[in-house]
């Protein structure tokens, strides 16, 4: 297998890229524009070898055709895209370009790629487009679930252009018959997680002293999927789904945005006791006693989604994917990875991390 990531130097599409390379025998390529959600160091330990790095935007339609050309895939994971809501409220032209137009652009370079493939290697080929439980909307009752089947009610920009992108690629498929999938995932965390996101953030915040801002009054739910778990079912989708389907994937991991916060806190007090910075390569900007007393609540976002969960059955029934981690487990990684790595989470907020960015490729 020839495998194209796009967004592959991003939080989630890292994951999938790693994964690939360390649990299957396929070549990788990552196309990714390196905008500042665009990390190489994460991807520093699959460099080389069977994982090439194009930087490439999904824009660029005459780049695309040239990866196109020189890789020769067999399948196209396409995560590239603007997924940060309050960044698409403040400026939603980007996600529009990003998110609608780079998954149409892609879209023409997968299919002038794939129309001119023999007949067998045309069947095999597949167009496996990453999506959002965002574009569902919000869910009313404390007992519904989205299914493949919901309807979608985008609230924010971001989630808006990601639901266009998925009309896309159902469009493509029913029209040209280009073989696609879709999955929509719930929120992920893990490790190499960008900063601005809610757990790194509380993390990194939490650890600098620094208030814990959660919106409103941090009843939002969100289903939670750890990103290594995420990785596998993606590359479960891409490989074994069934073209023209479409698979959710969550967590089973409910949790309130509060809950989500305080527990942050509570792992924080037991593995780093506020004042025990010997060996650590942060100092509080001010003493802390206990790490919920940062907790702020502030202003809620507009348009904010109160509740998402995912019946993630199908893809479990049809394709024997469960995820492996609880919340309780994932959590407890996830923090502990921030702990053991803060060079890489140091170089993300000073901005270093962008200094000596590869040429297109590597």
């Amino acid at each position: 297998m020839n495998i194209i990531v796009t967004g592959g130097a991003g939080f989630i599409g890292s994951a999938v890229v790693r994964y690939i390379i360390e649990n299957t025998t396929a070549k990788v390529a990552t196309i990714d524009k390196l905008t500042y959600a665009g990390n190489m160091e994460s991807l520093q330990k699959v460099m080389g070898g069977r994982h090439l790095f194009y930087q490439v935007d999904v824009c660029d339609a005459l780049a695309l055709d040239r990866v196109f050309s020189e890789f020769k895939p067999t399948h196209v994971m396409h995560l590239a895209a603007e997924s940060h809501v309050d960044r698409s409220i403040d400026g939603p032209a980007a996600f529009i370009e990003t998110n609608v137009v780079g998954t149409y652009t892609l879209l023409e370079a997968a299919r002038r790629y794939w129309s001119g493939l023999p007949e067998g290697e045309k069947s095999a080929f597949r167009f496996h487009h990453i999506s959002t439980d965002e574009v569902y909307g919000d869910l009313e009752g404390t007992d519904d679930l989205f299914t493949e089947t919901t309807s979608y009610e985008p609230s924010s920009p971001y989630s808006a252009s990601k639901a266009s992108s998925d009309h896309l690629v159902r469009a493509w498929q029913r029209t040209y018959g280009l073989p696609t999938l879709v999955t929509n995932c719930s929120n992920n965390y893990g490790p190499y997680h960008f900063p601005e996101k809610l757990i790194p953030h509380m993390i990194l915040n939490a650890l600098s002293g620094k208030a814990l801002p959660v919106y409103g009054d941090g009843n939002q739910i969100r289903d939670w999927l750890y990103v290594e778990d995420h990785a596998r079912a993606l590359v479960k989708v891409a490989t074994e789904g069934e073209v023209g389907e479409t698979y959710n994937i969550g967590g089973h991991n409910e949790k309130r945005n509060l809950e989500v916060v305080e527990t942050i806190c509570d792992l924080l007090q037991e593995m780093v006791p506020p004042g025990d910075y010997e060996h650590a390569s942060w100092v509080p900007e001010k003493p802390v006693g206990h790490y919920r007393d940062l907790i702020t609540f502030v202003k809620d976002r507009p348009g904010h989604d109160v509740r998402y969960a995912i019946d993630a059955s199908k893809i479990q029934r049809e394709l024997g994917w469960v995820p492996q981690e609880s919340f309780e487990t994932g959590i407890r990684k996830t923090v502990q990875w921030y702990l053991d790595n803060p060079e890489w989470w140091q170089r993300v907020l000073s901005g270093e991390y962008q200094l000596g960015r590869l040429g297109e490729k590597g």
